[in-house]
């Protein structure tokens, strides 16, 4: 071997070698760990381990995120003392030495003008603004105008702040709740327990020891996503909310089933979280499925997911075909209806054309 071809022979070694290093480079691995420099063999593909129908897991904790409902209940809201009586308060009144058939022995709600309604006997009297012992003063001595020997008895039943934190309640897109007049928490990223203890912390400004229930009403910030090709009409895609218990099957079912656009052939694609690590794509035999009750590529959904039906490559090239001969047949078309309405006005005239 002359020494023109020896050095060709070890350039051509040199490059294959560098070739086979740079291809062990990023993702080598199917659903692998990305390792740009792996010091030890690339782990087996990850197949094994992807939950599926017979082999589900559980979720990891639900992390509330934007725009989530969240259902807040109020177990004790007690406004700290001395507590001004405001519009809307619930206030339990009880009084001795009333009319029989007229008792005063029940829960009244102070109405927008600041006045608890006591009926025509009784009539108004405007409390709002008072605490609860002189609003009990008040009520005695405006009583005692129209009764002989009269006490009264009151106490907060509820507060009106109380009702802007009981209920619904949507995370918004800053991360927030509303908690009305008890301004706003911050709850997104956080688990149930955490955002109680929030809740609970932001009320402590104005309720004495409060304490709530929280939980997640509306699990609206989790979902997975079906894209389906349109064989040239254009993909579809459908957002669908997940509930942890979702399969291939499932999925495919809640939209319907498979169009008349698509083929068998389906996977998934599941971004790498936080991006470390490779994406995973898992693909999907459709007819040992459903045919074949086979459970061995049904995967179960995780949040984030992409499946994806492809297109009837006939159907498209079908589709390509006849955009691509619509002018022509519509220049074709005009041509002829032109031929034959002059050939009729030669033949016939103008009068008999049509």
């Amino acid at each position: 071997m002359t020494r023109y071809n020896l050095g060709i022979f070890h350039a051509g070694r040199i490059f294959g070698l560098a070739a086979l290093w740079g291809s062990t480079l990023g993702c080598t691995a199917f659903l692998a760990p990305r390792e740009p420099f792996p010091a030890t063999p690339p782990p087996p593909p990850l197949e094994s381990n992807v939950p599926r129908e017979l082999d589900k897991v559980t979720l990891p904790r639900y992390m509330i995120e934007p725009p989530d409902i969240l259902l807040i209940e109020g177990v004790k809201l007690v406004p700290k003392s001395p507590h001004k009586i405001e519009t809307f308060d619930a206030l339990l009144v009880r009084a001795i030495g009333t009319y029989d058939e007229f008792p005063i022995d029940d829960a009244y709600t102070v109405d927008a003008d600041g006045s608890i309604n006591f009926g025509p006997t009784y009539g108004r009297i405007s409390v709002v603004g008072e605490t609860i012992g002189e609003a009990e003063d008040k009520i005695r001595s405006e009583l005692s105008k129209i009764l002989s020997q009269v006490d009264v008895s009151l106490s907060l039943l509820q507060g009106a702040g109380a009702q802007q934190v009981t209920g619904q309640h949507l995370v918004g897109p800053d991360g927030r709740v509303n908690l009305g007049t008890y301004g706003s928490v911050f709850v997104a990223g956080m688990t149930i327990e955490a955002a109680q203890a929030a809740v609970e912390e932001q009320l402590k400004e104005k309720l004495e020891d409060p304490q709530v229930f929280v939980d997640v009403l509306a699990y609206n910030s989790k979902v997975y996503y079906v894209v389906t090709q349109g064989a040239g009409f254009g993909d579809e895609v459908r957002r669908l909310p997940i509930t942890g218990n979702e399969t291939v099957l499932d999925a495919v079912a809640l939209i319907g089933g498979l169009s008349r656009f698509s083929t068998t052939k389906l996977w998934i694609a599941r971004p790498a979280p936080n991006g470390v690590g490779c994406e995973q794509v898992l693909p999907v035999q459709w007819e040992d499925i459903t045919g074949g009750a086979s459970t061995a590529t049904n995967y179960q959904l995780m949040p984030g997911d992409r499946l994806f039906i492809a297109e009837n490559k006939i159907t498209k090239v079908s589709e390509v075909v006849a955009n691509a001969l619509r002018p022509f047949e519509t220049v074709v078309g005009f041509v002829s209806l032109t031929t034959s309405t002059a050939n009729r006005i030669v033949r016939f005239g103008l009068g008999n054309t049509f």
